[in-house]
């Protein structure tokens, strides 16, 4: 009997929190009106709001309901669930439930007193009847789930079923229970699970009651899997703001758009114009040089003229900033990537030596072609000799110390 107690006891204080809690958390689950929000929901794939659940507790038998002083010894129970809500109100689970029960009377398997085995592969429908009166809150508490449950189940001589020698009596057997539900976290519920099951009598006992009755209650842990909410369909509403209007404001804005219009059309007339002005450019390559004749452009090919001459000082090979100015200006605009050049260095015949002079040319000349090196142009396009002292300009002598720079 103090078993019996121990499960009303519990039902009763579930029901009794569950009443507090639903009506203390629903605060924030209603519309602007007051009203509770509930679906409609979107489908949620295969594997969304799915759980499993592991619990343990205890179990007891009742063999004949009009002797109450025949109740079982309290058992060992366990419960493992693989379930999934299909809405936030409806859901199904898999599992077995059992461990091994006593009994103060003679069951049929074992004899009184005596451990005996105690096996329910079920599947069960629940109802989350929270989600469904309170309207569905991700973040509730406490859930009151009441379900039906059906199986097979197994009572046997020893607590293992599968032992040697062993008496197996399976029968169909069906329940209620409530299953209530403490969010601890998304992923992570504590359960309390009072399950009462009900099969045929005469498949364990040798008593003439129609029924047996198997009571249990567990205590377990819930783990989310997959995604762990619902989302409900979004609708749009369309608001319509009314905007009344004069007939002089009207009138305003129909002129205003006209004027619009009107400026809208001599825009598109002068890009017209500009793209008609500009058509005989497109064709154009950049980089290239063009004869404009007759509304017409022709390409051709523009060359250096006269060759580009650095000058130095008397005796030095040294380019002056002047002069690196000259070589900039030819570099940046006349050398392309394509140009050959032909650098040719001298010295002046009046001064110095043969020998002096063959030498300085070199070094004045090697000057010119690690600067334009420098500046990009490839060794391979250019060409460099050095003549010595020569009498290219003549007089003044100065004009004689110097690289010319010729475009092939």
């Amino acid at each position: 009997m103090k078993g019996i107690k121990t499960i009303l006891g519990a039902l009763a204080a579930a029901s009794l929190l569950f009443s507090v809690s639903a009506n203390a958390q629903e605060n924030n689950n209603r519309d602007e009106n007051g009203k509770v929000v509930r679906g409609a929901y979107e489908t949620n794939k295969a594997f969304d709001n799915t759980f499993i659940s592991i619990a343990a507790g205890v179990n007891t038998v009742v063999p004949i309901i009009s002797e109450t002083k025949n109740w079982g010894n309290i058992g060992l129970n366990a419960d493992i669930n693989f379930g999934k809500w299909w809405t936030p109100a409806i859901g199904m689970r898999l599992g077995v439930q059992g461990i091994w029960d006593n009994a103060k009377v003679n069951m049929g398997v074992a004899d009184a007193n005596e451990k005996f085995g105690f096996y329910y592969i079920h599947g069960d429908i629940l109802w989350n009847i929270s989600h469904s009166i309170g309207g569905y809150k991700e973040t509730r508490f406490w859930n009151f789930a009441p379900y039906a449950t059906a199986g097979v189940l197994d009572v046997s001589s020893d607590i293992n079923p599968f032992k040697k020698n062993v008496q197996n009596n399976l029968e169909y057997a069906a329940g209620v229970g409530l299953l209530n539900i403490l969010r601890l976290s998304s992923r992570v519920n504590l359960t309390l699970d009072l399950k009462a099951l009900v099969g045929r009598a005469s498949a364990y006992t040798a008593s003439k009651s129609r029924f047996v009755f198997f009571p249990a209650a567990n205590l377990g842990l819930s783990f989310n899997l997959g995604k762990t909410n619902f989302d409900r369909h979004s609708t749009i509403t369309p608001v319509v703001i009314p905007v009344p209007f004069t007939t002089e404001q009207y009138n305003a804005l129909k002129d205003k758009v006209a004027a619009l219009e009107k400026e809208n059309s001599a825009l598109k007339n002068k890009v017209a114009a500009l793209e008609k002005e500009v058509a005989p450019l497109r064709s154009l390559v950049n980089g290239q040089t063009y004869l404009y004749e007759n509304g017409t452009f022709t390409a051709v090919d523009v060359k250096a003229g006269a060759p580009v001459s650095i000058y130095f000082d008397l005796g030095s090979a040294k380019i002056s900033a002047r002069e690196k100015a000259h070589l900039e200006y030819f570099t940046n605009n006349i050398a392309t990537a394509d140009t050959k050049v032909e650098v040719n260095g001298y010295a002046d015949k009046a001064t110095g030596s043969a020998k002096t002079n063959q030498a300085l040319s070199e070094k004045r000349a090697k000057a010119v072609v690690d600067l334009l090196k420098k500046a990009g142009m490839p060794e391979s396009n250019i060409e460099c000799k050095a003549n010595g002292g020569v009498d290219i300009f003549n007089k003044p002598a100065y004009k004689n110390r110097v690289v010319t720079i010729e475009v092939k």
